[in-house]
C-alpha cells in the first residue's frame, strides 16, 4: 500500500492507494535454465519500481498442461485451471494471436487506466500449445496479441513480462524506454 501526503489550506490531507496485483497465468511450467532467469529477471526489476507506482506485485501462475487427447478437451481443462488460479473480480487480459497489436506507450496507459479504476488484480492468460479456450478468451476484458506470428507460450510469457516492465517504467519516466 502506498502512502499518498498533500496539503491543503494548512490541512494536511492522507490517503492510501492499493497496489494492483499483476498476474500473468501461464499453461506450462518453464524449466530451469536461461528463458526461467530471464522471466525472473523482469518480474523481480517490475516488483521493484512498480512500488512506488502501486504496480506490484507481479506474480507468476504456472497452470499443468492437460494431457488430454483432443485439443479441445485440453484447451477446455486448462482454461478450467486458469480461471481457478485468478481471484473473482480480476480484469483479464488473454493473450491471443487474434487478439489486438497496441504499442508499448499505449499498453502502459491501459494499465494505469486499470489501476486508477480501483482494478485489484490485472489477469494475463496465455494457454498452452493449442491455445486459449474460446469462452476463457470471451471472458476476457480484452485480447491482446504480439503480432500474427504465432509465438511459443514460453516466449509469450518473457515478452509480456518485459513489457510490463516497460510499461511501469514509462509511467514512471525511467529512461528504459527510449520510443519517440
Amino acid at each position: 500500500m502506498a502512502a499518498a501526503h498533500g496539503r491543503e489550506e494548512g490541512l494536511t490531507v492522507s490517503f492510501h492507494v492499493l497496489a494492483m496485483r499483476l498476474l500473468i497465468a501461464a499453461v506450462g511450467r518453464l524449466k530451469a535454465g536461461p528463458e526461467r532467469e530471464l522471466l525472473a529477471r523482469y518480474v523481480e526489476r517490475t516488483n521493484a519500481a512498480g512500488k512506488s507506482l502501486s504496480l506490484c506485485p507481479l506474480d507468476i501462475a504456472e497452470i499443468p498442461e492437460s494431457a488430454a487427447k483432443t485439443a479441445a478437451k485440453r484447451k477446455s481443462d486448462e482454461a478450467a485451471a486458469l480461471i481457478a488460479a485468478i481471484p473473482p473480480g480480476a480484469k483479464l487480459i488473454a493473450l491471443d494471436e487474434r487478439g489486438k497489436s497496441i504499442a508499448s506507450e499505449d499498453f502502459a496507459k491501459l494499465t494505469a487506466r486499470f489501476r486508477d479504476g480501483g482494478v485489484q488484480t490485472l489477469a494475463f492468460l496465455i494457454g498452452g500449445a493449442d491455445g486459449l479456450d474460446e469462452t476463457l478468451r470471451k471472458k476476457a476484458d480484452l485480447a491482446l496479441a504480439y503480432g500474427s506470428a504465432t509465438f511459443p507460450h514460453q516466449i509469450v510469457r518473457i515478452l509480456l513480462a518485459e513489457q510490463i516492465y516497460r510499461a511501469v517504467t514509462i509511467l514512471s519516466g525511467h529512461p528504459y524506454h527510449r520510443g519517440g
